[in-house]
């Protein structure tokens, strides 16, 4: 079988510290590995854009909610693990940007919603298909079954974790 980059670090520390290896440091090296390629792929297919990967994260949070593509800031921030100042420095730019649009909720004045505009619609699905493009490009080299395989244990090991949908037992 073929070596990696990750295969030749923790020969490397079963040398030096043998007592710190093992297979949850072979696959938290591996992760860590694969989430800087894709996300140097998303920093790329974004800033090819104009935008953010902040950016890219509200936008295709908002499009993924069907029309009207609208959720209020407060579910935002915590779907995409933002603070409050981070969430509204995202939305003021992306408002000036004129790809969102905010508005009172009419049953309750204190409650604010943000809703993509018709071109903030567009532009999702551009970055989103950019990135998932990009995505596709990364893992051409492998089979579907390993990525699928890859998929369902990673699955596994999160749900593991506590990682589940809400609403799910």
């Amino acid at each position: 079988m073929p070596r990696d980059q990750v295969d030749r670090i923790v020969a490397e520390w079963r040398r030096e510290l043998p007592d710190t290896v093992s297979p949850a440091m072979d696959l938290g090296k591996r992760i860590h590995r694969l989430a800087g390629r894709l996300q140097e792929a998303v920093r790329n297919e974004t800033a090819a854009l104009g935008l953010t990967s902040a950016d890219f994260d509200v936008l295709s949070a908002l499009r993924r909610t069907g029309e009207p593509y609208a959720m209020k800031p407060s579910a935002l921030a915590s779907g995409l693990l933002l603070t409050s100042g981070g969430i509204s420095n995202v939305l003021r730019r992306l408002q000036q940007d004129g790809l969102i649009e905010r508005e009172a909720d009419a049953a309750d004045a204190r409650v604010a919603w943000v809703r993509l505009s018709p071109k903030g619609v567009t532009v999702a699905e551009k970055v989103v298909r950019a990135v998932t493009g990009a995505q596709e490009r990364i893992f051409a080299a492998a089979t579907e079954a390993q990525v699928t395989g890859a998929a369902d244990g990673l699955r596994a090991i999160l749900i593991a974790l506590g990682d589940r949908a809400d609403g799910d037992d």
